[in-house]
């Protein structure tokens, strides 16, 4: 098992998903552009816990977590040195979500129906590989998610199947059903998912849910 962990990225989205690696018996190396604001996250975090840059984050990594602002997402892994991320999976947890409020729920996005995020993110890294995964879902049920009708679905898509395979494992340890939507094209579907989760809890401050895909 591969069991070092690159998160690029420091916000609560980038925490959720560390401390989730850490539960699971990984070692997780956080990378900020401020190190010093993970100083009480790697205290808390023990011996597996380590902090450093993004470039640091992804030299550690066997697989590399991307969870950072969608608009900041391809300047982070500029950042973290697309030589750092050659022949490893990467996570690519990022939504395309513009600047500017939500009308009537839904938030403005700035990629356009026949592209995605993560199709950018991969021809800016060719030698990478990423896996789109953690983006259909608010951060709170990230880990372990618990719901009365049995676990949800986390949709999935990514261009190497060895990746997704790596993928397929964490998910597993999380706690989710997985849906592989196949080739990177497949983003500009499962990027939009968010939007649609995001609705319920814009309009009526309702959080507490998550997709499943019903099978015959």
């Amino acid at each position: 098992m591969k069991d070092k962990i690159g998160v690029i990225g420091s916000g609560q989205v980038a925490r959720v998903l560390a401390n989730g690696f850490l539960k699971h018996g990984y070692r997780v190396m956080m990378g900020s552009r401020d190190v010093s604001k993970l100083t009480d996250w790697k205290n808390t975090g023990g011996e597996a816990a380590s902090a450093g840059s993004f470039a640091d984050a992804a030299r550690f990594g066997d697989i590399v977590v991307l969870a950072v602002t969608g608009t900041k997402a391809l300047e982070a892994l500029q950042m973290a040195g697309v030589e750092n991320l050659s022949g490893k999976t990467v996570i690519d947890v990022n939504n395309p979500i513009a600047d500017g409020p939500p009308v009537n729920g839904v938030l403005p996005y700035f990629t356009g129906q026949n592209e995605s995020l993560l199709e950018t993110l991969q021809q800016a890294t060719p030698l990478a590989h990423l896996v789109k995964a953690f983006s259909c879902v608010g951060n709170a049920f990230f880990v372990n998610p618990s719901f009365p009708d049995g676990k949800p679905t986390m949709f999935i898509c990514g261009n190497n199947t060895g990746a997704k395979k790596e993928v397929v494992e964490i998910l597993d340890k999380f706690g989710w059903e997985i849906a592989d939507m196949g080739m990177m094209e497949a983003a500009r579907a499962i990027e939009p998912l968010c939007m649609l989760w995001c609705i319920p809890g814009m309009l009526r401050n309702e959080w507490a849910h998550a997709f499943k895909l019903m099978k015959m």
